[in-house]
């Protein structure tokens, strides 16, 4: 298991399990594990999930993005639920960084 730091500063978790369903369901992923953590860690945005996720977003080249789904349980736990690439964003739902 490893652990990577949110901008909010919570520990999320990736373990062995979740990275085996990652790559069973998204196997363009299977080369970017330290991607996924580098993800969580120094996204380029963060943007709002379904049912109180956290998507952290980086750029992956012309128009394309990776994006790690995780969730904050608390201040001192979360775990990472999926990680993908995209072409398309929802912009509206950006969380971090904030324009306050």
């Amino acid at each position: 298991m490893d652990i990577a730091y949110s901008v909010n500063s919570v520990p999320i978790r990736l373990t062995a399990e979740r990275w085996y369903h990652i790559v069973e369901n998204h196997d363009d992923v299977a080369g970017h594990y330290d991607d996924v953590l580098q993800t969580v860690e120094e996204p380029d945005l963060v943007v709002r999930g379904y049912k109180g996720a956290l998507i952290a977003v980086r750029g992956a080249g012309r128009k394309e993005y990776f994006c790690v789904v995780y969730r904050e349980i608390n201040r001192d736990d979360g775990f990472i639920i999926s990680a993908y690439f995209t072409s398309e964003i929802n912009r509206r739902q950006i969380v971090w960084p904030s324009n306050h």
